[in-house]
């Protein structure tokens, strides 16, 4: 009798752990279901290349070779950086030198601005930056396309997914168009001419994080009046924000960068945070306690 009853409550324990762990597994399931994106994503019809290396220029959010200017009204998230000129480059921040020599600040900039004549290691730094800018063009420029010469070079209203899009001419983008994919997918855009997005136009993310887009331009890039830009542009030549627009990702210029009331913000890191095991392990553990006791009980009122 006292066998049957002990294998009873063997049987008893080992169901009620068996549902501890289901309960766990079905709770940590539905999570992860519950933290998936409701917006459908466009298929990607290409693998993901891999990302373009910054190296020192990522320190920046713009970067030019020459200069950068701007009116009223801008606010920048981020170093701004000139390497071959002086702080003189730069204007209409009324930026303000820091003891040090090495930098000056400004109420239009959350961060720091660097000139060609401040006191080392700026200088040595720039260099860097301005290096590994024309290597990311290079890079960038140097990969092997998916796709050629999409829509004639008329972007708008299109959907992009992860891939390598090249044109050998311009690219306009008179209406608003959507980057699809994950915050690992890598986009790169290879433009030998031109890059205009008209006013009030907005490039899109769905999924896609701005630090993984790159728009490689050999010649100029205009953003509209008011548009919203997202991505790490690397120009050639002249980057320039008309009146209002804003860009959530760097401007990287081999000449410079022109703004008007304009907020410029670097991107941000995902950061995907996965409880330990232990945390996991909490609710298994209240349950498995619980059990033994309802079992202890049970073995008392039978003696």
């Amino acid at each position: 009798m006292v066998r049957k009853i002990q294998k009873r409550q063997k049987r008893l324990l080992v169901a009620i752990v068996a549902i501890a762990f289901v309960a766990v597994a079905f709770g940590g399931a539905s999570s992860l279901m519950t933290q998936k994106s409701p917006a459908v994503k466009a298929r990607a019809a290409y693998a993901s290349p891999a990302t373009v290396d910054l190296g020192w220029a990522e320190g920046f959010v713009i970067f030019a070779e020459t200069g950068v200017s701007t009116t009223s009204g801008t606010a920048v998230t981020g170093d701004i950086g000139v390497y071959s000129y002086p702080l003189s480059s730069i204007t209409g921040f009324s930026e303000t030198l820091d003891g040090s020599g090495t930098f000056a600040t400004s109420a239009m900039v959350t961060g720091k601005i660097y000139a060609a004549d401040m006191t080392s290691p700026t200088p040595e730094t720039l260099l860097g930056a301005k290096s590994a800018m024309e290597t990311a063009f290079t890079d960038a420029a140097g990969r092997a396309a998916d796709a050629t010469e999409l829509y004639a070079g008329n972007i708008g209203g299109q959907t992009f997914t992860t891939g390598v899009y090249k044109w050998t001419s311009g690219v306009t983008i008179p209406t608003s168009i959507t980057i699809s994919g994950s915050s690992t997918d890598v986009f790169i855009f290879q433009i030998a001419g031109t890059l205009t997005v008209s006013s009030s136009v907005s490039v899109t993310l769905s999924g896609a994080v701005a630090k993984n887009i790159f728009w490689q331009v050999s010649g100029s890039v205009t953003l509209g009046s008011s548009s919203v830009f997202n991505g790490v542009i690397l120009c050639q030549t002249l980057i320039a924000l008309e009146t209002g627009a804003t860009l959530n990702g760097r401007a990287l210029a081999q000449t410079a960068v022109t703004l008007q009331s304009n907020p410029v913000t670097e991107p941000e890191h995902v950061v995907i945070i996965i409880p330990e095991f232990g945390t996991l392990m909490i609710p298994v553990i209240g349950i498995m306690g619980a059990a033994m006791i309802v079992v202890a009980r049970r073995r008392r009122e039978e003696t």
